[in-house]
């Protein structure tokens, strides 16, 4: 066995487990986050003769790893959207104010400052978090999980400022939206 093979070996053993944790946090998605670890090794394996050593292992792969999130999310920012028959009219008159009846709702739980540990708000989040459209649902993680700053979402992502912000604005009613019809609907 080669000595970078043999060092290959060492960094698969040593740095799995650090690898998809982070994959995991950044994708949300355990087979995602796996295919992504494996890909930085396949990466790293083809790459092996540019690594200098003058950062650590574990810098360079979790660099390697990073790219390729980021060229994921690229990616699916750039898709087009579909827009399955969702209106927002239903949000506002004409006149651009919040229709009275779509106002929304005081949302009442008996430990509002803990209500992120409840399992099962948590589970109708996520659920909520996945309904939205791909796009939607990178940037409401980028900015609110992983607290980037809209500037740095707009270049890592390659949208406008203005896009940014429509989206943010109309992800938040549409996940307002299903947490009231599947939290607070009683």
């Amino acid at each position: 066995m080669s000595s970078g093979t043999n060092q290959l070996s060492n960094w698969v053993e040593e740095y799995t487990d650090d690898l998809y944790t982070w994959a995991y946090h950044k994708l949300s998605n355990a087979e995602l986050a796996r295919d992504f670890v494996q890909d930085t090794f396949l990466a790293a394996v083809e790459k092996m003769g540019t690594f200098k050593g003058k950062s650590s292992p574990k810098t360079w792969l979790f660099s390697i790893l990073n790219h390729k999130i980021i060229d994921h999310y690229r990616r699916k920012v750039n898709q087009p959207l579909k827009m399955e028959n969702q209106s927002f009219a239903r949000f506002f008159e004409d006149a651009g104010g919040w229709n009275k009846n779509q106002l929304p709702h005081k949302w009442q739980y008996e430990d509002d400052a803990h209500l992120l540990d409840n399992d099962e708000f948590n589970r109708i989040l996520r659920q909520c978090l996945d309904a939205l459209p791909e796009q939607w649902n990178i940037c409401v993680k980028l900015k609110y999980l992983t607290e980037k700053k809209g500037e740095e979402i707009c270049k890592e992502m390659e949208i406008t400022p203005s896009n940014f912000w429509q989206i943010i604005h109309r992800a938040k009613l549409r996940l307002r939206d299903c947490i009231e019809n599947n939290w607070y609907s009683g």
